[in-house]
């Protein structure tokens, strides 16, 4: 048996070794695995503290992998999955929050958009003129419920947009025609698209949330997923739909763009025997996790667990499948989440904050970049964004076709063998102009610093990140030098891009 097993490894690595000679020129462009989680918080994996979650699939792909200490997203899935597509800031598109979820008035918001218009380039376009074979897959969230309507309003908009409540099926078939399908992914760059609608949740059945399935259990409600006989759970069904495409396409480079609903509500169980471990598993006291405040919370905690294991347990096959095709060593595969945790489900007492929030446990992220032999393994403290994904594929696969004159990122590129020296001194930039868990607001953070500067009053919050990751001591009357400086830069920023403040900010810039 011994003997059998070896010749079987032997015969697979000089079969990858012979495919990879004899396709050279058909692998010159990197294929692209894109795995962006939903909800998913930055210590809600075991690769970056968690004992509670289990990811062994995970922490070991970490292992072989640039760990990004410092990844961040906007503090909700509209914005940061906008700046992921987009490459843009907020004040471009018009995108600072989820709209259902802004408070207040338009003197004290400027409400968000929902769709982000065909002057707004995604990156999977120029990535099609380049050759590349794409799919989109789960939440999508760039397109609102209604189109036409919203882009013909005067923005700023008065009010809120709104959405049709779970069970009112009546937009999908004006959705499936041209008019709106330009806005969805195969009007895009993408040749597929499997489940990518408005809804920022699996949950379009009558109920969502309180529904029995909550969009996790087949048959699946979502009116973009077609029905199988074998369906049984989404993130599973999910994955199916990124190995059948890599199956089809393998002879030329690919995109997986594979967003998965879960983490994000309505949180369901996996099965009952993951239930049952969890149920039974020690909590992790330092993070806060497993345990909840009640009854209620804590059956929830267990039942997030398993959903984070589904994950990992699907990245291993998604990793199954490229070393058995002899893709791995062409393909690079990154690993993120679009915001901090749901406080509902998860913690992280090591951070202030969660999503929603613009502190730490709102807008940093788990990361990894894994591309054996092109990336350096190893934990990088240099602090990147949402707005880098965009430039990157874009240097990944020597695509130029494309206008960089409002990119707002960089690619991560330069750091995939050492720290780079220009990414770790440039500041980065938040604006949030629509109020959610707390005021609007600016922020930079730069080297150690963060600022955030409140719009309405031009109130300071000054952190050390190095020293108090959990924000816990505002410092902004205690270090006036740094306040002044950053604050400058902040408002220069600003004012260079002419971005839009609220109508009762007290702030000229």
């Amino acid at each position: 048996m011994k003997k059998g097993l070896l010749l079987v490894i032997i015969i697979a690595f000089f079969s990858c070794k012979t495919e990879k000679s004899s396709n050279v020129e058909t692998f010159k462009k990197p294929n692209i695995v894109f795995v962006l989680v939903d909800d998913l918080g930055y210590a809600d994996v075991g690769f970056n503290g968690s004992k509670y979650f289990q990811t062994p699939n995970l922490d070991a792909l970490a292992k072989e992998s640039l760990v990004l200490d410092n990844a961040y997203m906007y503090p909700t899935c509209s914005p940061s999955r906008t700046a992921i597509f987009t490459g843009k800031q907020s004040f471009r598109t018009g995108v600072y929050t989820v709209p259902v979820l802004e408070k207040g008035t338009a003197e004290e918001n400027i409400f968000s958009r929902w769709t982000v218009g065909k002057e707004h380039p995604i990156y999977a376009e120029p990535l099609a003129e380049a050759g590349y074979k794409s799919i989109h897959i789960g939440k999508y969230h760039i397109v609102g419920p209604y189109p036409e309507k919203e882009l013909a309003m005067p923005f700023p908009f008065q009010q809120k947009l709104t959405q049709p409540e779970p069970g009112d099926y009546s937009w999908v078939e004006t959705h499936k025609k041209p008019e709106i399908a330009q806005y969805y992914p195969e009007g895009r760059g993408f040749i597929k698209n499997v489940g990518g609608t408005f809804r920022g949740d699996p949950g379009f059945e009558e109920g969502g949330y309180k529904s029995v399935a909550g969009g996790y259990w087949a048959p699946f409600s979502n009116p973009f997923i077609r029905e199988k006989a074998n369906d049984d759970w989404l993130t599973d069904r999910l994955t199916d739909e990124a190995i059948d495409f890599m199956k089809s396409h393998k002879t030329e480079p690919f995109l997986i763009n594979l967003n998965y609903y879960a983490v994000h509500r309505a949180i369901r169980s996996r099965s009952d025997a993951l239930y049952e471990k969890y149920k039974n598993k020690p909590v992790d006291s330092v993070l806060g996790q497993g345990i909840g405040r009640n009854a209620k919370l804590r059956d929830l905690a267990i039942k997030y667990a398993t959903m984070v294991e589904s994950v990992d347990d699907n990245i291993k096959r998604v990793l199954d499948f490229l070393d058995e095709s002899c893709l791995r060593e062409n393909t690079i595969i990154i690993f993120t989440s679009d915001n901090g945790y749901h406080r509902m489900a998860s913690a992280n007492k090591q951070l202030r904050g969660a999503k929603g929030d613009i502190y730490e446990g709102g807008i940093k992220v788990p990361m990894l970049v894994n591309w054996p032999e092109k990336v350096t393994p190893r934990r990088s403290d240099v602090a990147v964004t949402a707005l880098d994904i965009f430039p990157t594929l874009m240097d990944l696969s020597k695509t130029e076709d494309y206008d960089s004159s409002e990119l707002d990122g960089a690619s991560i590129i330069p750091l995939f063998k050492s720290d780079d020296k220009s990414l770790n001194e440039r500041p980065l930039f938040w604006h949030l102009a629509s109020r959610y868990k707390h005021g609007t607001c600016s922020v930079i953070r730069k080297g150690d610093y963060k600022l955030i500067q409140f719009l309405t009053d031009g109130k300071l919050e000054l952190y050390n990140l190095k020293n108090d990751a959990s924000e816990s001591k505002n410092l902004s009357e205690m270090e006036l030098g740094k306040s002044k400086v950053l604050l400058s830069e902040l408002v220069a920023w600003r004012k260079a891009n002419n971005v839009p403040l609220p109508p009762n900010s007290v702030l000229e810039f």
